[in-house]
């Protein structure tokens, strides 16, 4: 499936950013201070180990921010999988400003790479089953809306993207409420109609009362894939199971197996790997 691209406006302020950090008070000083102001050179962007890309827009920004008359050519889309040496794209105009682009542009792409190669690693590790691996709220702070979109680019899915579009009851929640039954009580009072309400679950007995109660969705935390299968089972399609806990690609086929509908893996955003991504000069 097509992912489609972030809008501008949500691009371009966190390149913005990024790009006046790294630039400080006084610029470029190496680049600028050794390269010809009217030098012009091509540059490629460069596959070091396999995975997927996934941040191309944002690369694109980081050049051009920094000079209009950069030009990059995307040789393979965001969703690609990709293999050491494969060519993702060339970046051809003033040297200046791809050189000083370069780390802004390497930044956002390796990084985003990483969450969607993490990402589709889980995917095909559950391949076949009904499970959808998702991200959750530990995101690296203003760039959740990318890190989202990364999962989504590496085939999974994405939970609540804020506090304000969902209602997740956690174990915090029903000891300060006195219960499950007032805490989810409390909630649905307090939201609208078109609010789903999500509860936590520690226990199968904590599932068996949220089930009176109705709630949409079972957050099965930190149940291995047996107590899962009951869990499946004591919902019968009533509620929404999502599977969450030390989720791994070489762990997630068991859990997936259970029957679960959704895994929900935190370190796909607060801690995967970046991709190697390299920057290569072709030709000046």
């Amino acid at each position: 499936m097509s992912i489609p691209p972030l809008p501008a406006i949500m691009i371009e302020p966190s390149v913005r950013a990024a790009l006046l950090e790294d630039l400080g008070r006084a610029g470029d000083l190496t680049t600028d201070s050794i390269v010809p102001a009217d030098a012009r050179t091509t540059c490629a962007l460069v596959a070091r180990q396999p995975g997927v890309v996934c941040g191309l827009d944002f690369s694109d920004w980081a050049f051009r921010l920094v000079d209009p008359r950069i030009e990059m050519k995307i040789a393979l889309a965001d969703g690609s999988r990709l293999k050491p040496g494969d060519l993702i794209a060339t970046v051809t105009g003033p040297a200046r400003g791809i050189l000083t682009g370069e780390r802004v542009a390497l930044n956002f792409l390796s990084h985003l790479s990483g969450v969607a190669s993490a990402t589709r690693g889980i995917a095909d590790a559950i391949a076949g089953t009904k499970a959808q691996v998702c991200c959750t709220r530990k995101t690296m702070p203003g760039l959740r809306a990318a890190q989202k979109y990364a999962v989504r680019v590496g085939g999974g899915s994405n939970h609540r993207f804020g506090l304000d579009d969902a209602v997740l009851i956690k174990d915090n929640h029903v000891a300060i409420a006195g219960g499950v039954k007032p805490a989810v009580e409390r909630a649905r009072a307090g939201v609208g109609h078109l609010v789903k309400i999500e509860l936590e679950v520690d226990t199968l007995d904590q599932l068996r009362e949220a089930m009176d109660l109705g709630v949409d969705a079972v957050l099965l935390d930190n149940m291995g894939p047996d107590l899962l299968r009951e869990a499946v089972g004591i919902v019968g399609g009533r509620a929404i199971t999502e599977a969450s806990g030390r989720i791994r690609p070489e762990t997630a086929l068991p859990i997936a197996q259970s029957g679960v509908d959704l895994m929900s893996v935190g370190w796909l955003t607060h801690s995967a790997q970046v991709l190697d991504i390299g920057l290569d000069h072709r030709e000046g």
